[in-house]
């Protein structure tokens, strides 16, 4: 079964650049995966430190493998320090 997973990233002002780096690089990565169909990565118009995955899986087994991978530890390492607010992440069907 597919997976649609969308993450909310809100980075904190002073880090937002570094965090944009960090997100482009997992998009460069990710999309590198066989289990990834959709990877894309979008920026907040009027929020500018707000970024949106939308995220597209072939299965839970190769998101599981993903979430394993070393730029997402990278990203991982940010979070505490560097973001508002811990990701918030959705996982979905389509019905």
């Amino acid at each position: 079964m597919k997976i649609y997973l969308t993450a909310i990233i809100q980075s904190k002002e002073e880090y937002r650049t570094e965090v944009m780096e960090v997100l482009q690089n997992m998009v460069k990565e990710t999309r590198k995966e066989e289990a990834n169909e959709s990877y894309i990565l979008h920026q907040g118009i009027e929020d500018k430190n707000q970024f949106v995955f939308y995220e597209i899986w072939k299965n839970k087994e190769g998101l599981a493998l993903h979430n394993q991978q070393s730029y997402i530890e990278t990203f991982g390492a940010l979070v505490d320090e560097k973001l508002q607010e811990k990701p918030q992440i959705f996982l979905t069907t389509i019905i």
